[in-house]
């Protein structure tokens, strides 16, 4: 997922769902956040901060010595993305699928993949054994 939502892979992403490729004020999660809160700082500045941030997880997720760190790390940044979520005044459950008036919504997808992936990097962080 992290990777998904950062660099996009595949061809042809949805407009506004890349983090680090989309032209400023584009982003729909994040342009979204910074119109409710009157704080132009989250596009694009904590776009790219929690882009860099998830990243840097996906990497330290895939070294078996860094996993735990990643999964901690992983924690951290979904922990973020579902408290933005449970607070309909800024972003809410059901995320906006366009920045044009009267878009529909996703529906809660986007919510329910992040407590999902919360659930998984709490079970990995758990499981994953420590140094010895």
């Amino acid at each position: 997922m992290f990777l998904q939502a950062t660099i996009h892979p595949l061809p042809n992403p949805p407009e506004g769902s890349v983090k680090l490729f989309d032209p400023p004020g584009q982003n729909i999660v994040f342009a979204t956040i910074a119109a409710n809160t009157q704080i132009p700082l989250f596009e694009p500045t904590g776009r790219v901060v929690v882009a860099i941030a998830e990243l840097l997880a996906a990497l330290l997720l895939l070294l078996p010595m860094t996993r735990r760190t990643g999964a901690g790390l992983s924690f951290l940044v979904l922990a973020g993305a579902v408290a933005f979520h449970m607070m309909p005044e800024i972003l809410g459950r059901e995320v906006p699928t366009s920045l044009a008036a009267g878009a529909g919504t996703d529906g809660g997808q986007l919510f329910a993949l992040a407590i999902a992936m919360l659930a998984a990097s709490m079970l990995l962080f758990v499981i994953h054994p420590r140094k010895r």
